[in-house]
C-alpha cells in the first residue's frame, strides 16, 4: 500500500524536500527505487510533520535524467535535495544543485561523488574499519594477518586496516589476497595464512575484509587448514553484515562492525506493516534522510540545510544508528561490534550514544 499524497497544492510556508530517484529504471533497480521512497515516506508519516512535504523527481537512472529532475526540483522550490542513488546520476544533478545552492544528500558510495555541497549518506568502504581494529587492540590482539580479495573494496579495506593497526601500535606481518569471483583460487591463499600461522608466526587475529560472494567458500577452507576463530579471532568488516552470515559456520565467533540490528528489525516490522514485503537493506538510507531533512526543517528559512546544521558535531539518529555528514561530502557512523552465533548475532559493544565515545 502507498501512504496518502499530499495536497497538490502545498500551503505557503511548507519546506520541499525533493527526493531524486531512478524510479522508471529497470529491473531490480525499479525495486530499490521504490523502497526508496517508502522508506521517505514512511519517516514524514511517523514524523507527522505537516509543513514538510516530499516531492519525488524520476532520475530514470541517466545522467541527463537527474539533471533534468534536479532543475525540476530547483524549480519547485526544493530547499534539500535527496538523492540520487548512482554516481552518474549524482554527477548529472551536482552541477545543477550547487549552482543552485541546494544541497544533497545522496545514496551512492562513489566517494570521488562528495563535496561542496554534495553528501554520502550510504556506508562507505574503509569507514568501518577502525572501529573494528580499535575493539580487536582492546581485547589484546596484537598481531594481525591479512587475507584480503583483490578488489577495489579490498584495497580500500587494507589501506583502512593498515592505517588503524599502526596508530594503535599493532603489527600485521603474515599477509595474502585472492581472486575475486573464484573459489579455487582461494584455497593457495588461505594455505599460504595456514602455514604462516604453524610455522610458528605470531597471529592473535586474521582480517577478512569479505562479503558474501566469498565468506561461504572462505570459511570452510580455513577450517580444514585448521584455522577457526577459535584459535586465531577472526575479525570482518560491515560486509560481513549479511542476513544467513550466521548459518557459515566457519566464520563463528567472528566478530565485525555493524549498525545495531535492533534499529534495522524495528524499521522493517513497520515497512513490512505499511507497504508489505521485506524492504531491500538499503531502504534505511530513505528513511534516515528524510528523518534529517525534518529535524532541521524547524531551523529558519536559508538555515535549515546550511553546512554548519547539515554537519553538526552531534549528527544524528537514525535508523542504522547514529551519523554526522563530514564536511568533505562523507560520512560517519557510530557502530557496534558484533559477533556471529549459530543464532544470530549477538552486540559484544553497543554503537556509541555520542560521537568520541565509542565503547571497547
Amino acid at each position: 500500500m502507498d501512504l496518502p499524497a499530499g495536497a497538490i497544492t502545498m500551503p505557503a510556508g511548507t519546506v520541499k524536500i525533493a527526493l531524486l530517484l531512478p524510479m522508471s529504471a529497470s529491473g531490480s533497480t525499479r525495486n530499490v527505487a521504490k523502497a526508496l521512497k517508502q522508506a521517505a515516506e514512511l519517516a514524514l508519516f511517523d514524523f507527522d510533520n505537516q509543513s514538510v512535504a516530499l516531492v519525488p523527481k524520476d532520475t530514470r537512472g541517466t545522467p541527463d535524467g537527474a539533471r533534468l529532475a534536479a532543475e525540476s526540483a530547483v524549480q519547485d522550490g526544493a530547499e534539500l535535495i535527496i538523492g540520487p542513488l548512482f554516481a552518474q546520476e549524482v554527477r548529472g544533478a551536482a552541477q545543477v544543485a550547487r549552482r543552485a545552492g541546494v544541497p544533497m544528500i545522496a545514496f551512492s558510495s562513489d566517494q570521488k561523488v562528495a563535496g561542496n555541497g554534495i553528501y554520502l549518506l550510504s556506508f562507505l568502504a574503509g569507514r568501518d574499519v577502525p572501529r573494528i581494529v580499535s575493539f580487536a587492540l582492546s581485547r589484546g590482539k596484537r598481531n594481525f594477518a591479512v587475507l584480503v580479495p583483490q578488489t577495489a573494496y579490498g584495497r580500500i579495506a587494507e589501506a583502512a586496516f593498515a592505517k588503524a593497526v599502526a596508530a594503535g601500535g599493532g603489527r600485521a606481518p603474515v599477509r595474502a589476497s585472492f581472486p575475486a569471483g573464484s573459489a579455487s583460487a582461494m584455497a593457495g591463499p588461505v594455505k599460504q595464512i595456514a602455514n604462516a600461522i604453524k610455522s610458528g608466526q605470531k597471529v592473535d587475529a586474521l582480517f577478512l575484509p569479505a562479503g558474501r560472494g566469498e565468506l561461504p567458500s572462505l570459511g570452510p577452507l580455513l577450517a580444514s587448514s585448521g584455522v577457526t576463530s577459535a584459535n586465531v579471532q577472526f575479525i570482518g568488516t560491515g560486509q560481513w553484515d549479511f542476513s544467513n552470515v550466521s548459518r557459515q559456520a566457519g566464520l563463528v565467533g567472528g566478530w565485525y562492525p555493524a549498525p545495531d540490528p535492533k534499529g534495522w528489525s524495528k524499521f522493517a516490522q513497520s515497512y513490512s506493516k505499511t507497504f508489505g514485503g521485506t524492504p531491500p537493506r538499503i531502504a534505511s538510507l530513505g528513511y534516515d534522510a528524510m528523518s534529517l531533512a525534518v529535524s532541521l526543517s524547524q531551523n529558519p528559512q536559508g538555515q535549515r540545510y546550511n553546512f554548519s546544521q547539515l554537519t553538526r558535531d552531534s549528527g544524528f539518529a537514525g535508523v542504522d544508528g547514529l551519523f554526522r555528514l563530514l564536511p568533505d561530502g562523507t560520512s560517519q557512523r557510530g557502530l557496534a561490534i558484533l559477533e556471529v552465533t549459530p543464532s544470530g548475532p549477538r552486540v559484544l559493544s553497543p554503537a556509541p550514544r555520542a560521537f568520541g565515545t565509542a565503547s571497547n
